[in-house]
């Protein structure tokens, strides 16, 4: 059975439609502060919780450990420049079928899948390969 969202969790799922980017925790509050809508960060960190476990916001969390929210969506896939922290969202995605596997295998729900691949963008190998040759 699927608990009735509190308030604070409506506010931030509506914030996170009307922004429809991945955004922190930390910047979610201080939107909602700009918005003239205080709510403790901790509450913040609550109701992203409380929606991640209901299915309706997903989290991706960078390299340098940062978590993104947004609005649970199609699945997003990324190459991720652990220099500059550049993220290419890619297209392609070669696990659909083992996520139907999954499913069918273990009865696991599943919301919604990642991708991510770490490495260097072209500028940053640039940037690295002209350093190293001085």
């Amino acid at each position: 059975m699927k608990s009735q969202r509190t308030r604070s969790q409506d506010r931030i799922l509506d914030l996170l439609k009307i922004l429809n980017r991945s955004i922190s925790a930390q910047d979610i509050y201080l939107e909602l502060r700009n918005r003239s809508e205080n709510m403790g960060l901790a509450t913040v960190y609550r109701s992203l919780e409380a929606l991640k476990l209901e299915g309706v916001v997903q989290v991706r969390t960078l390299a340098n450990g940062e978590s993104l929210y947004s609005t649970a969506q199609e699945d997003r896939h990324h190459l991720t420049c652990l220099q500059c922290g550049e993220s290419i969202p890619i297209n392609e995605c070669p696990v659909h079928e083992l996520e139907t596997q999954l499913h069918q295998a273990y009865q696991f729900k599943i919301f919604y899948h990642t991708l991510e691949f770490f490495g260097l963008c072209t500028q940053c190998q640039l940037a690295h390969h002209n350093g190293a040759a001085e």
